[in-house]
């Protein structure tokens, strides 16, 4: 049989075309529907979370926050990877990105990119040796830089030891979105808002870290939550409220206010300031001279305290938790929650026979429980009663007239000792001092509080002898199986 010298080609050159061609068509379509996936998860985009451990929700005021933000804002994590909070810190930093997508996020890691972090530290002056683990966030030139260890709450937990006891920063809580939220406010408001706490008639001092008096705690919230700067302020002599006054704090008074102080204050409100006034059980039969400028706005401070025995912690009755909210933007968020106010005054709406049209609105926030009973050295047997225990008061220009701060809103409490350092940390006291003074200062977008979020840890004890069964088992059992599997099929195919 004869052999041809040249052999025919296995395909036509057409046929060559053809296969090519098809080709290149399949690959045009696979790019084509790859594009327009991607073109359509832009619009259309949905993240399933499989499990609720790994889901992160942003808050409801995180949330309406974010979506009124117009601003472009660079957030640049300058951290090690290897740190354990970091999968934490860039998944909460993913999610603001991805409900406002102006929020651009770059990771710098320190340890592993140089040229990197001298890029950094140059830019923002980064000159010390804790300059590390930082988040910055940066509108328009105004940086604001949140450094790692302030995101976490530690307490030391002892690990067992077989020697020496040992101890580890174990993290309890999260303020993760509480410091974002706040530094994406200060960025994109260059000139923060102005809180002044009246001083010299025995009110808390602000600036105090005195565990039952002192308001410093209330004070940093006001500064990192709300971007409020808080100064003391004394009326004495020529002293007047200032005029970048934006919100005037008086908490617990317990002496007497001369009356040209009392006229400032009053002038205060007449063009429009904003007050939050908080009374307690040591001012009561020692008359300060606000209730009688609280009365022309419609509110009556009580001069005795209210025991609420059915709605108290203790056994001794000192304090109500208060479970009782009417519907007002102050309390609504507190709806299921509590707050605790220790032997508070009764505050309530003033019962007037004729109530002008241009009235002050007065709204009752809270009240305890029917059975409360009003103490008084002069009635033995004091009548069970309900009784309000804080107001709300907005009184709006007339029309036409213009005044120099704006609407009248005021918020009046019968106790002062709950948002003193140790009690403001009870139940929902921070929430709600957070939703009074962003509603005097008519921050609607944060008429919620944000608070720490809980870690939860899931631990694995085992003996030592089972964490080496544990350790063969992985190690050693499970390679060895496959290899032997491995084995065994290709002993079986050279047979």
């Amino acid at each position: 049989m004869a052999i041809d010298s040249q052999l025919k080609p296995s395909f036509s050159p057409g046929r060559k075309w053809s296969i090519g061609f098809n080709v290149f068509l399949i690959i045009a379509v696979v790019f084509s529907v790859v594009g327009m996936i991607n073109y359509l998860s832009r619009d259309y985009f949905y993240r399933f979370q499989w499990s609720s451990r790994e889901k992160i929700e942003l808050s409801p005021l995180t949330m309406k926050f974010l979506q009124s933000l117009t601003n472009q804002v660079k957030v640049t994590l300058y951290y090690d990877k290897s740190e354990s909070i970091y999968t934490t810190v860039i998944g909460l930093l993913n999610e603001y990105k991805f409900v406002n997508p102006k929020i651009s996020v770059e990771t710098v890691d320190y340890l592993r990119d140089p040229a990197g972090a001298q890029k950094i530290k140059d830019e923002y002056k980064l000159a010390a040796a804790t300059d590390k683990n930082l988040i910055i966030f940066e509108c328009e030139g105004r940086p604001n830089i949140i450094p790692g260890d302030a995101l976490s709450k530690y307490i030391l937990e002892q690990v067992p030891s077989e020697k020496e006891p040992r101890f580890r920063r174990k993290p309890t809580a999260f303020f993760g979105e509480t410091l974002f939220t706040a530094a994406l406010l200060k960025v994109t408001n260059p000139k923060p808002l102005n809180a002044y706490a009246l001083q010299g008639h025995g009110e808390h001092p602000i600036d105090s870290g005195d565990g039952d008096y002192g308001y410093l705690k209330f004070a940093l919230m006001l500064r990192s939550e709300n971007y409020i700067r808080v100064e003391p302020l004394s009326l004495v002599g020529t002293n007047a409220v200032p005029a970048d006054c934006n919100l005037l704090i008086i908490a617990g008074p317990r002496s007497a206010f001369p009356d040209a102080e009392l006229d400032k204050i009053d002038q205060y409100l007449a063009q429009g300031g904003r007050l939050l006034v908080l009374f307690n059980a040591y001012s009561i039969r020692k008359e300060t001279g606000l209730t009688n400028i609280l009365a022309k706005w419609g509110v009556e401070v009580g001069d005795k305290i209210i025991k609420d025995m059915q709605n108290a912690s203790t056994s001794q009755g000192a304090d109500i938790v208060v479970t009782d909210f009417s519907s007002h933007s102050i309390v609504n968020p507190l709806l299921g929650s509590q707050i605790d106010l220790i032997r508070p005054r009764s505050i309530g709406k003033l019962n007037s026979p004729t109530t002008a049209a241009d009235a002050p609105k007065v709204e009752e926030l809270a009240y305890s429980g029917p059975n409360a009973i009003a103490l008084s050295t002069g009635d033995p047997n004091p009548q069970p009663h309900k009784f309000p225990l804080m107001v709300a008061v907005e009184k709006s220009a007339p029309k036409g007239v213009i005044t120099e701060r704006g609407s009248t809103r005021i918020v009046v409490v019968g106790d002062s000792i709950f948002l003193a350092n140790v009690p403001i940390q009870s139940v929902a006291n921070r929430d709600f001092a957070g939703y009074a003074v962003n509603w005097l200062l008519e921050r609607t977008q944060l008429l919620e509080a944000l608070g720490p979020r809980p870690i939860i840890e899931y631990k694995l004890v085992m003996t030592r002898k089972q964490l080496q069964q544990a350790e063969w088992l992985l190690l050693a059992a499970l390679p060895g199986s496959i290899l032997l599997l491995g084995i065994l099929v290709w002993l079986r195919r050279r047979r």
